[in-house]
């Protein structure tokens, strides 16, 4: 049920939306600068640049997933120290 949702959510806005352009923020955030302030230079440059955009997306996808498998850890982790600690309490009694 929850994954329905989830699988709702997310496409309603794409269903929704056919025509809609799906802009990156960066995109986005360069437009809104130069409208605010024509003369606007930025302060520095990247220092690398990925040489295509499915390079740039493949690198943008391995650092959510190495970001989950963080974040999974450490709850799987805390989850398994606390059966630890339940079971060591139980052992106790």
């Amino acid at each position: 049920m929850l994954f329905m949702l989830v699988v709702l959510l997310a496409a309603a806005p794409l269903v929704m939306n056919r025509a809609a352009e799906f802009n990156g923020a960066d995109g986005e955030a360069e437009e809104a600068i130069t409208e605010i302030n024509p003369d606007y230079t930025p302060w520095f440059d990247a220092l690398w640049e990925p040489p295509s955009g499915e390079v740039e997306s493949l690198l943008f996808v391995l650092q959510a997933a190495v970001g989950a498998l963080f974040i999974g850890y450490f709850i799987g982790a805390g989850r398994m120290k606390k059966k630890l600690e339940e079971k060591a309490a139980e052992r106790l009694q």
